[in-house]
C-alpha cells in the first residue's frame, strides 16, 4: 500500500545494494529526479520505512531522496562489526560516492540511531553535505547524552548494552518487543499501524537481526570517544542546523542546546502532538519545518 503511494506522488521508487565491502552490502530506495539529494536515515528498531510518510513530499518539492537502511537493518547485511557511529557514516559515504556516484554535497537527515550517523558524517565529510537535521536523540559525547544516559524512561540504553542477555530474552518475540518499544515513546498510537509493525517485526526477526540492532547501543561508549576527538580536531559543524525534537519526549527540550555543543549554526523546532517518533507521529508539521529550515538556508 505504501509502496504504491510512493510511487504514484513520488516518482518510481527503486531498491538496490552496494557493496561496501566482503562482509557488508547496504541496502537502499531511491526515488525522485532532483538535482539536489537528500538522505534520510532511520533510527532503531525501524528501517527506511519510517520515512514512508516524508519521500512523497520531498520528491514533490523537487528533490531527489536516498533512503539507506544502515549497516545491520532491514535488507542491510549484518556484519560482526563496524556498529560504531563513525564506520556506519562511512558505509553511506561510500554508497553515495562510490555506487551512486553523487559528488555534490547532500542534504542528510536522521532519527534515534540515524542522528548520530549523520552527525558523525557531517563530522568526517565536511565537503560532502551542505545541511543537517537532526530529530530526537541524544548525541554520544555531549552533556545531554550524559545527562539522559540514566534517565528511566530511555532503561534500553542499559538493557541493550548488556552481552548476549537482550538476544535470549528477544529471540521469538520480537513483534511483543517492539509494540513494547513503539508504544512505551509514543503520542499519536495511530502513527504505528499494525501492517507497520509486521515490516519492523520482518525485518528484526531474521537471522542476526536483533544482535545487530542491539551492537549500535553496545558502540555507544566508542562513539563518545570518536565524537569528541571529532570536535577536538575539526570543531564545531559550521553548516545549518535543524534540530528537532518532539514536543513531549524526553530529549525533545534538549535538541537545541545539545546541538549548540557542536554546531554554530543551529535553528531549533518542536514537533507538537509527537513523542519519539516524531516524522510518524505528525509527518506533515515536520515535512513543512524540514522544508521552511531548507528554504531559508538554501545554498
Amino acid at each position: 500500500m505504501t509502496e504504491q503511494i510512493i510511487k504514484m506522488e513520488g516518482g518510481m521508487m527503486t531498491h538496490g545494494m552496494a557493496i561496501i565491502d566482503a562482509g557488508t552490502r547496504i541496502h537502499y530506495v531511491e526515488v525522485g529526479t532532483g538535482d539536489q539529494v537528500i538522505v534520510l536515515l532511520h533510527g532503531f528498531p525501524q528501517t527506511w520505512w519510517e520515512w514512508r510518510f516524508i519521500i512523497p513530499g520531498l520528491t514533490k518539492a523537487g528533490y531527489k531522496v536516498i533512503v539507506p537502511d544502515y549497516r545491520g537493518a532491514g535488507h542491510s547485511w549484518r556484519p560482526a562489526s563496524g556498529y560504531d557511529k563513525s564506520t556506519m557514516a562511512a558505509d553511506i559515504h561510500q554508497l553515495l560516492t562510490q555506487h551512486l556516484d553523487i559528488k555534490q554535497p547532500i542534504i542528510m537527515a536522521g532519527h534515534d540511531i540515524g542522528l548520530m550517523v549523520a552527525y558523525a558524517y557531517a563530522q568526517q565529510f565536511r565537503n560532502h553535505i551542505s545541511h543537517l537535521v537532526v530529530i530526537d536523540a541524544p548525541l554520544p559525547g555531549t552533556q545531554a547524552f550524559d545527562s539522559i544516559r540514566s534517565h528511566p524512561r530511555v532503561w534500553h540504553f542499559a538493557f541493550h548494552t548488556v552481552p548476549d542477555l537482550p538476544e535470549l530474552l528477544i529471540s521469538g518475540r520480537e513483534r511483543q518487543y517492539l509494540q513494547s518499544f513503539f508504544g512505551y515513546r509514543i503520542f499519536n498510537t495511530a502513527a504505528i499501524s499494525e501492517q507497520d509493525i509486521d515490516v519492523f517485526t520482518s525485518a528484526y526477526s531474521a537471522p542476526g537481526a536483533i544482535r545487530a540492532g542491539l551492537e549500535v547501543y553496545r558502540a555507544f561508549d566508542q562513539d563518545v570517544l570518536d565524537n569528541k576527538a571529532f570536535l577536538a580536531q575539526n570543531g564545531k559543524l559550521t553548516i545549518p542546523v535543524l534540530a528537532v525534537g518532539g514536543e513531549i519526549s524526553t530529549s525533545g527540550g534538549l535538541m537545541k542546546d545539545m546541538m549548540l555543543e557542536v554546531a554554530e549554526r543551529v535553528t531549533a523546532v518542536s514537533i507538537p502532538r509527537t513523542a519519539h517518533w516524531v516524522v510518524e507521529e505528525n509527518p506533515e508539521s515536520f515535512l513543512q519545518s524540514f522544508l521552511s529550515f531548507l528554504d531559508s538556508n538554501k545554498a
